[in-house]
């Protein structure tokens, strides 16, 4: 019955101990001492896997995101109604060993005890399989979701910004000049320079002007509010 969760999972564990700690809830535990322990413990490992794996796919698969950005991001791919779906996709649900009360209370319906469950088993394959393993599995499983968390980003308008900044401050607007393109036409990189008025400039890049220019307003705007 574990080797469909385990192909789910894009792993096969070599010491499914670990993958069945992993599904054992406390209540199980606690009303089947012999069991062995719960989960708790993997899923506080997990957790700490899961932050570090998701902050590295992001910061190499949104080259232009902002810490804000790539936080905000981070946050909703773990979030507990994130992590609770992608348990239920896995099947996860169908494979916990819950105690009796627990069963009779919706336990295995829950996203708490899901999402928990979910970081335990990514827990088990870094016991199991090291670092590299669990970061490919962690791949797998959240590379699908990552162009939705950054479609989720608010709407962020550095340009208005900046100018309502300049305007209260200096009572003038920054000057923006694109100072050139590289790379080829598929990939193209464009540079524009920002001019505050009273004469400090920026330089930021982007996949288009208007990325370029919001990039560097985005610096100026920032170093303006004391925050670089």
């Amino acid at each position: 019955m574990l080797e469909q969760l385990q192909a789910n999972i894009h792993y096969t564990f070599r010491q499914v101990k670990f993958l069945l700690s992993a599904l054992t809830h406390s209540s199980y535990s606690n009303e089947a001492p012999q069991a062995g322990g719960h989960n708790e413990r993997l899923e506080f490992l997990g957790d700490a896997v899961l932050e570090l794996c998701i902050s590295e796919l992001l910061y190499h698969n949104f080259v232009e995101a902002r810490e804000g950005e790539l936080t905000f991001m981070r946050s909703r791919l773990v979030s507990q109604p994130a992590l609770a779906a992608l348990a239920r996709e896995i099947k996860l649900d169908e494979h916990l060993l819950l105690g009796r009360g627990e069963e009779v209370q919706g336990g295995r319906t829950r996203d708490a005890l899901l999402s928990d469950a979910f970081e335990a088993v990514l827990g088990a394959v870094f016991l199991d399989g090291g670092f590299d393993e669990a970061r490919r599995v962690i791949a797998a499983l959240f590379l699908p979701g990552l162009r939705a968390a950054r479609s989720a980003l608010p709407d962020k308008d550095y340009k208005s910004s900046l100018q309502e900044l300049t305007q209260k401050i200096f009572q003038d607007r920054p000057v923006y000049v694109l100072r050139g393109s590289s790379g080829p036409e598929h990939a193209k990189r464009f540079e524009v320079a920002l001019t505050l008025p009273d004469g400090r400039s920026y330089v930021a890049e982007g996949s288009s002007v208007k990325k370029a220019e919001q990039a560097v307003a985005a610096l100026a705007a920032a170093s303006l509010r004391g925050e670089v």
